[in-house]
């Protein structure tokens, strides 16, 4: 394991002596930085981070913001004393991306075993996250995917509570209840019982949860065991629960609160124990503001809520979706290649049915590819070549939304967020056109000399 330390002056090191000399007794690497105004030293990626502050302004906020995406969100910030942190300061630490906020302690050895603790829960979650059961069934290197991702991990982990997965058709709510499954320690039995609830017959939803004994029904020639008996020990996934009937809601209600059920036409009791996940694209707030939703049944499932983004927001992990969907339906093609004007559609593309709706597209593509080389836009299907004669392409969508609200929050100018925004530009055109500054101010749309002018004030 290792950790980064960041110092907002430079006597702070001081403070960490005794703390990094522990550190490394238990096996820790540890690295120490100094933040000089709004430069920042080079550091690891995803490795956590710890920042000590002894005074507040714009700048360490600006800290804050980018080494918690170098950290991938694994950052305490420790501030020397209480005055730091009002209650205000402490909202915009998080919002800024820390994950937690405190003052350094008069005992080290109370923050050296907090600090161990932080640094062994990431350590588990990131190699979670980076095994192979799930690179290579949930696809993406996206950060607000990575950090869900993480959300996930670290709730199935270290919790047993109900988990409601929340999210649009086709964002791969089900995918996330399977890897719950797997990777919750605390399970005997590592099955998955899934309940779709938009099929089942009212007339026999008894049955489907808590099954029946011979005789209870016309039909019932032989007793049966329900969700609630299969689930035992391991996970019950009920997707679409706000499809789920009133006078059932009430019955699954009991179940989780009891941990106990009767089969239909039965008078005895049987113990039930199972983790519970649910899954929606329904607003259930609001539907239990309607009454079409019981109130105590949604605080009893949603212990966890964990939001999947749609794939529109996400649009760094579209072509690695698309090549794993071609890959699956070509394992005899060693490199999956699309050209530019494919990949270009592909990002550009509205996905109102998300990562399902690409695998669709993918799978009309492959149909009509021929060939070795690189798929090209010829192999679009008609549809879509059709619809794209109108298609205006939009690069401000909600993702852009989001991080302008969220630096608002945070306290963050219109100056400073436009400052932000073209130093970012100028950074990722040059970084695309290989250092080359003539190719980078062209994709910029600005002269060489001004590039040239808006390089030198970023150095200064």
């Amino acid at each position: 394991m290792e950790v980064w330390f960041y110092v907002s002056k430079p006597h702070l090191i001081e403070y960490l002596s005794d703390l990094t000399e522990s550190l490394t007794t238990t096996q820790v690497k540890t690295h120490i930085a100094f933040c000089e105004d709004k430069n920042l030293p080079d550091c690891c990626l995803n490795v956590p981070a710890i920042y000590f502050f002894d005074e507040l302004d714009s700048v360490i906020f600006e800290h804050i913001q980018q080494i918690s995406r170098f950290g991938q969100e694994r950052l305490l910030a420790i501030a020397s004393n209480q005055d730091l942190l009002k209650e205000k300061n402490s909202w915009h630490f998080l919002q800024a991306g820390a994950a937690d906020v405190l003052v350094f302690p008069h005992n080290t050895m109370e923050l050296l075993e907090y600090i161990i603790t932080f640094l062994n829960r990431c350590h588990i979650v990131d190699n979670i996250l980076n095994s192979n059961v799930v690179r290579n069934n949930l696809i993406g290197n996206s950060p607000i995917w990575r950090s869900t991702l993480k959300q996930i991990i670290e709730v199935t982990y270290f919790t047993d509570s109900p988990i409601l997965i929340l999210g649009e058709t086709g964002c791969g709510k089900e995918m996330i209840a399977r890897l719950i499954q797997t990777i919750d320690p605390r399970l005997k039995t590592k099955q998955l019982i899934v309940l779709d609830c938009t099929t089942i017959v009212p007339e026999l939803s008894g049955s489907e949860f808590f099954g029946h004994e011979k005789g209870a029904f016309t039909g019932a020639i032989a007793p049966r065991d329900g969700a609630f008996a299969l689930a035992n020990e391991g996970t019950l996934f009920l997707d679409e629960i706000g499809e789920l009937p009133l006078h059932m809601q009430s019955q699954l209600l009991r179940v989780i609160q009891e941990n106990q059920y009767k089969r239909v036409g039965g008078n005895k009791w049987f113990q039930t124990n199972f983790r519970l996940v649910s899954a929606t694209n329904r607003n259930l707030e609001e539907n239990v503001l309607k009454g079409g939703f019981r109130s105590d049944l949604y605080y009893r499932i949603a212990g966890w809520i964990c939001k999947l983004p749609p794939l529109n927001e996400r649009p760094e992990d579209i072509l690695l979706l698309a090549k794993k969907f071609m890959a699956e339906l070509r394992p005899e093609k060693k490199c999956i290649e699309f050209d530019e004007l494919l990949a270009q559609h592909l990002v550009r593309r509205k996905y109102p049915g998300n990562v399902r709706e690409l695998k669709q597209l993918i799978t009309r593509i492959n149909a009509r590819y021929v060939g070795t080389g690189p798929i090209t836009i010829g192999t679009l299907p008609d549809e879509e070549r059709i619809d794209n004669l109108d298609v205006k392409y939009t690069w401000n969508d909600g993702q852009f939304e989001h991080i302008i609200r969220k630096a608002l929050t945070c306290g963050v100018t219109m100056k400073e967020i436009s400052q932000y925004a073209s130093d970012t530009a100028i950074k990722i055109a040059v970084s695309e056109e290989d250092g080359n500054l003539q190719r980078a101010a062209k994709k910029l749309g600005v002269t060489d000399r001004t590039l040239q002018m808006r390089r030198a004030n970023q150095r200064s």
